[in-house]
């Protein structure tokens, strides 16, 4: 850094500038019944700073959020609208192994979609995972006399 930069940061003033966010997309869970309902939430989230795009899929109960914005904030501006809401708790069905598990089935899920929780994965340690795993196709170091 040059004597000439340095005396310029100087009396300009050193500003830290801020990190700007990432662009993401935000999955809210939102219970909405008719279209006043679906334009008052689409209208308040809009509203936001950051926000690029915003769809409202009302057969889901769903809201997707795109945009240079913070999740939490998004759902905290849902919530204001007086709609209870919650992250998007689903993923679709063929991601998941044990998708007819107790805690992953959801009658109220959309079609093509499980709740998603931990005990719909299989867990590494389990001796039937190991069994099935020394054959298959995947492993590198699996049997080849098959």
């Amino acid at each position: 850094m040059g004597a000439l930069e340095y005396v310029s940061e100087f009396f300009r003033g050193y500003r830290k500038h801020k990190k700007r966010k990432q662009l993401q997309t935000v999955e809210v869970k939102v219970r909405m019944d008719c279209e006043g309902c679906e334009r008052k939430v689409k209208n308040s989230v809009s509203s936001m700073k950051g926000v690029r795009s915003v769809t409202v899929n009302r057969n889901q109960q769903k809201l997707t959020v795109t945009g240079y914005v913070d999740a939490n904030k998004v759902l905290k501006k849902v919530k204001s609208t007086g709609k209870r809401a919650e992250f998007w708790p689903y993923v679709p069905y063929n991601l998941v192994y044990y998708p007819y598990s107790s805690q992953a089935y959801d009658k109220r899920a959309p079609s093509g979609y499980v709740r998603n929780v931990e005990t719909a994965y299989p867990t590494p340690n389990r001796t039937d995972e190991k069994y099935t795993s020394l054959f298959s196709d995947d492993n590198p170091n699996a049997c080849t006399i098959m």
